[in-house]
Order: structure tokens, then C-alpha cells, then sequence
């Protein structure tokens, strides 16, 4: 039998067409590819990050001082230790607290933001100055709030200056300590915040505000119709880094005390009860890890659930810049 050109031609394919790659080969050719390029990343994600968070899940359930002690398991008595404590409630309402109105401020001065410093002259400068305070260590911020507000420093000193000697207060007693702990928290992240939800004000064709102004909007109208809408993403990661940086609050509070001792139970956040029952700050001199853990694990899931809650109260239909 034998083959003419014909029967040849028929059988090639024809010019210009590319012959099919059956589906499942390409996608284990990109496997292939992909997974040696993967590999070292997975492998220390899962030795650095997996393994000890299911290590704490694990140690939650468990008493424990440390290496060269015993461990032995307690179950969920951890979990009820801290249901009754006094001082694990009142950190987790204040580090809810915290969490809240500081987020609260925060977004204020972001939504304020984004209306004053879309025209303001010289807003790059002004930028900069803001975020300057997040660039300052925590401990360094601590440190400076809590002289400032010293009964003797320049904030009592000031009020006596101007005649207000009734303004005069003991800002560190422990009625008062908390709330100039979230007035730092505030100076010093706000200028993040700002730059986070300005870039993304940035990203806004100017012919939008302008089609506005022809419309007649005011300036809050053209924040609540154009910024707004168009902004709600970033808001929404805004408001996840918030929750989770919220939580973890601690440099702050620990440097508001500096070497005189533990916080006070009224300045005292999740994180700081947590760290104290890691180092034995607590009363009975030992470590708790087993406690800590647990303290870990609620931070955690708190973490979780604001950040869903945020994403949910964010959530609407995607919006597209033509």
C-alpha cells in the first residue's frame, strides 16, 4: 500500500492551525513547574507557622511550665480558669474596648482625610507628616505619652501655664490610664491608615469629581457618591489590619510602665495578660503556658470574627472603573 501526497496532506495539519495540548498534560506541565518553585516556601510555612500554631491549639489544653517541666493534660480547664478570672475579663473588655473606639477615631480621621487632603495644597507633605508617628517604635511612643501626661509633665504643666489648673488631672491614675493609652495608639497609627485609604483615593479618574461638581455635589456629596463607593476595598483591608494589629496591642502598654513593674490591671490588654502568664509576671512566680496559650487562642478567634464582620458590613457589588 502506498501513500500519495494527498493522503499525506490530509492527514497534516493544516497552516496556521496549532495542534490541541490535551488538557490534563498542560496542567502537569504546570505543576511541574510550579512545585519545585513552591516547595521551599511550603516547607517553611509549614515548619514555622503551621506546626506551632497546632502546637499552641494543642498546649491550650494542657498545664505546662516550660522545658524541664512536666506536662500534663487539663482539657478545657484552662478555658474555665479564664472564664473566671477577673483579670483575663477585664483584659479581654478593654482590648474589645480598644479595638473598637480606637477603630472608631482612626476611621474618622481616614474618612476626613480623604475628603480634605484629595485638594489640599501640599497634601504629599502632609501625608508624610501623619505617618511619621507610625514609624516611631511602640515602646518609644509609650514612653512619650506616658511622660507627657505625667502629673508633673508638659501636659499638666501647660494647663497650669494657661490658668486651667482645674484641667489638671492625674492622667496615669487607673481611671484615666486607658484612655491616654488609646490616645497614643491613635497618634501614632492614624498616619498609616491615612496613606493606606489615600492611595486608593489616588486611584480615582478626576473626571468622576468633576462630572460631581457639574452635578451640583457638595464636597460631602461627592465623598459619599464617588470616594466612598470606590474606596470600600481598601476600607475593607483597612479595617481587617485594624482588627488584627487591635488585638495584639502590647508595646505601648508595657512601655507605659518601663521598669516599675507589671501594668496595672486597668491598662492591662489580652496581649499583655498573655505575655505575663509566658514570663510568670503573674502572681505565684510560673509560667503558664498552658494559659497562654488558651489567652492565644481567643485572640485568635476574636481576630477572625472581627475581621469577618468587617468584610460582611463592607461587602457590596464590585465597582469597576471604565
Amino acid at each position: 500500500m502506498t501513500v500519495t501526497a494527498s493522503d499525506t496532506a490530509l492527514r497534516a495539519p493544516s497552516a496556521g492551525r496549532r495542534a490541541k495540548v490535551p488538557r490534563g498534560a498542560l496542567q502537569g506541565e504546570r505543576r511541574r513547574l510550579y512545585l519545585p518553585m513552591l516547595l521551599p516556601a511550603l516547607i517553611a510555612y509549614l515548619v514555622f507557622f503551621v506546626l506551632p500554631s497546632l502546637f499552641g491549639v494543642v498546649l491550650s489544653f494542657a498545664e505546662w511550665s516550660g522545658l524541664g517541666t512536666e506536662l500534663s493534660w487539663v482539657g478545657f480547664s484552662n478555658y474555665v480558669s479564664m472564664a473566671g478570672s477577673e483579670l483575663f475579663r477585664a483584659s479581654f473588655v478593654q482590648t474589645l474596648i480598644l479595638t473598637l473606639v480606637v477603630g472608631l477615631a482612626l476611621f474618622l480621621i481616614a474618612g476626613a482625610s480623604m475628603i480634605v487632603l484629595r485638594t489640599a495644597r501640599g497634601s504629599a507633605f502632609i501625608r508624610a507628616a501623619v505617618f511619621l508617628p507610625f514609624m516611631i517604635s511602640p515602646i518609644a511612643v509609650g514612653l512619650a505619652v506616658s511622660f507627657l501626661f505625667n502629673p508633673d509633665g508638659l501636659i499638666n504643666t501647660v494647663l497650669g501655664a494657661l490658668g486651667l489648673s482645674e484641667l489638671r488631672q492625674p492622667w496615669l491614675a487607673p481611671e484615666l490610664i486607658f484612655n491616654v493609652i488609646m490616645a497614643g495608639v491613635v497618634w501614632s497609627a492614624a498616619g498609616f491608615y491615612v496613606v493606606l485609604v489615600m492611595s486608593a483615593v489616588d486611584g480615582i479618574p478626576p473626571s468622576y469629581y468633576e462630572v460631581a461638581r457639574i452635578e451640583g455635589a457638595s464636597e460631602l456629596q461627592q465623598f459619599r457618591y464617588v470616594t466612598l463607593p470606590l474606596t470600600r476595598d481598601m476600607l475593607a483591608i483597612a479595617a481587617s489590619l485594624w482588627a488584627i494589629a487591635g488585638i495584639k496591642t502590647f508595646e505601648i502598654v508595657i512601655a507605659f510602665v518601663g521598669t516599675a513593674g507589671t501594668p496595672p490591671p486597668e491598662a492591662r490588654t489580652l496581649a499583655v495578660e498573655q505575655y505575663l502568664r509566658v514570663t510568670g509576671g503573674r502572681e505565684g512566680g510560673l509560667a503558664q503556658l498552658g494559659e497562654a496559650a488558651a489567652i492565644g487562642i481567643v485572640m485568635t478567634v476574636i481576630t477572625a470574627v472581627l475581621i469577618v464582620l468587617s468584610r460582611r458590613i463592607q461587602r457590596r457589588e464590585r465597582l469597576e472603573l471604565a
